[in-house]
């Protein structure tokens, strides 16, 4: 069955469709790296967004569960090149139509996806539409005016738990996470180091945070367009300097603006896993994750006292890591991904060694 892509300045690609028939609406990114379909699918800050996997071959290796960094698919699309007939993979235990079908992912193939690349390098994000139903561009483009028109609703009591969530009993420490869309792979991390986790919905007040009498704090990364974010920047601006506070990527915007700092929409975001960053201070290198498309304004944040930018993007220079040693903060714009064997990022050391410093 024909199905298409059309962006909002106009251009269309077309392709077969998979997976589930109809139409999705959604800000189109691309993300370039080689492996992790299913992660990215499954990331809550990709909610709403069409979803282009620049990778020519996908479902190659099969998907499976354990694999899933949430429990649900939060995007509206997926735009692919290829798609494998075959799978293999010791892990695997379904195939990647399976895991479209299961859970009504709407996707198109056959998409010259690195077109569709260079042509979002050059205009920048946009909206876009998938459709199998309807093909009249004048159609799909006045559908997509509309859409823009619309008051931006959230997400996040749907991605965020509903209630606390105690994970783990351990002694080692105890921190709170204010779920914005914690990913599983994450969590996984923290558990290695013997925390105790409570999960908190994203609108817990302060006043609820601190009787819980957690070591520590962490804002977590989700969608970062999402109308609920205001709540969360409000409440946050009271917590700081009242426990310490770790801000993971759409966590980082939201304690940089509690902090005062401007946040600003990027022309492309930075959606992969290969971006360099470097400390000034160090002038040591490293490459990390990514996935979003605002940053924070680093000539807003470098006027606040008491924080220091730790960490710039080698490419734009945009700003990638915070830190106050007073106010005991820690924001990363990055990912903080495990390097690999179970292993544990060094910000989470880093961050348990304030944890440790606080009690």
């Amino acid at each position: 069955m024909k199905a298409i892509l059309m962006l909002e300045d106009g251009k269309v690609f077309t392709g077969e469709e998979l997976g589930i028939s109809g139409e999705r609406i959604g800000g189109v990114i691309f993300n370039t790296a080689v492996v992790g379909y299913q992660e990215m699918i499954t990331d809550p800050a990709n909610a709403n967004k069409i979803l282009v996997l620049t990778y020519p071959l996908i479902g190659n290796y099969g998907c499976a569960p354990k694999f899933n960094e949430s429990k649900n698919v939060w995007i509206s699309g997926l735009v692919i090149k290829e798609k494998s007939n075959i799978f293999s993979n010791w892990q695997a235990k379904e195939s990647f139509d399976d895991f479209l079908k299961k859970h009504k992912l709407l996707t198109i193939r056959g998409v010259d996806t690195r077109t569709l690349a260079v042509h979002l390098r050059h205009k920048g994000e946009m909206l876009g539409i998938i459709s199998t139903t309807n093909f009249e561009p004048t159609a799909l483009l006045a559908k997509l005016k509309a859409y823009r028109k619309n008051t931006v609703t959230s997400l996040l009591s749907k991605i965020s738990v509903s209630k606390p969530t105690r994970l783990g009993t351990t002694k080692a420490g105890k921190i709170a996470i204010l779920d914005l869309g914690i990913t599983n792979s994450i969590i996984k991390q923290l558990e290695t180091l013997g925390l105790t986790i409570t999960l908190l919905p994203y609108n817990t007040t302060p006043q609820e945070i601190l009787r819980l009498k957690s070591h520590g704090l962490i804002i977590s990364n989700g969608p970062e367009e999402d109308a609920g974010i205001k709540e969360v920047v409000v409440n946050m601006k009271s917590l700081i300097n009242k426990l310490p506070i770790l801000g993971i990527a759409t966590g980082h915007q939201i304690l940089a603006s509690a902090l005062g700092a401007k946040i600003i929409k990027m022309k492309l975001g930075h959606h992969g896993v290969n971006y360099p960053m470097y400390n000034p201070t160090s002038y040591k290198g490293e490459i990390t994750a990514q996935n979003h498309s605002l940053a924070v304004d680093a000539e807003s944040l470098s006027k606040i006292k008491n924080i220091k930018i730790t960490g710039y993007n080698l490419n734009d220079r945009t700003v990638e890591e915070m830190e106050s040693k007073k106010l005991r903060i820690i924001g990363t714009q990055y990912y903080p991904a495990s390097p690999g064997f179970a292993e544990v990022n060094g910000v989470f050391k880093r961050f348990v060694k304030i944890l440790g410093r606080s009690r």
